[in-house]
């Protein structure tokens, strides 16, 4: 249905580290993305490159990844994100 919302997500494994920003920004240039769902949080340290890609490539992190479940994908909240890091 072209009069559907669509929206383009870059599915990006946490533990891909740096390359990750390059990834995005491959992607980015061509065929232009929305947002980054980020996946495997729960068992990196490498959360930071989610502020690597917003800052650097101005694309959002809608969605993360904290488990093996769908119940584990939840909404990406900067707040709890940064609270968790502490």
């Amino acid at each position: 249905y072209p009069e559907a919302a669509h929206e383009t997500i870059l599915v990006i494994d946490a533990t891909t580290g740096q390359n990750a920003l390059a990834q995005a920004k491959l992607f980015n240039e061509s065929i232009g993305v929305d947002g980054i769902a980020l996946t495997k949080l729960d068992g990196t340290a490498k959360g930071g490159i989610v502020i690597s890609i917003s800052l650097e490539l101005d694309i959002p992190v809608k969605l993360i990844g904290i488990g093996e479940t769908i119940e584990d994908l939840q909404q990406f909240n900067p707040v709890d994100f940064v609270n968790a890091l502490f």
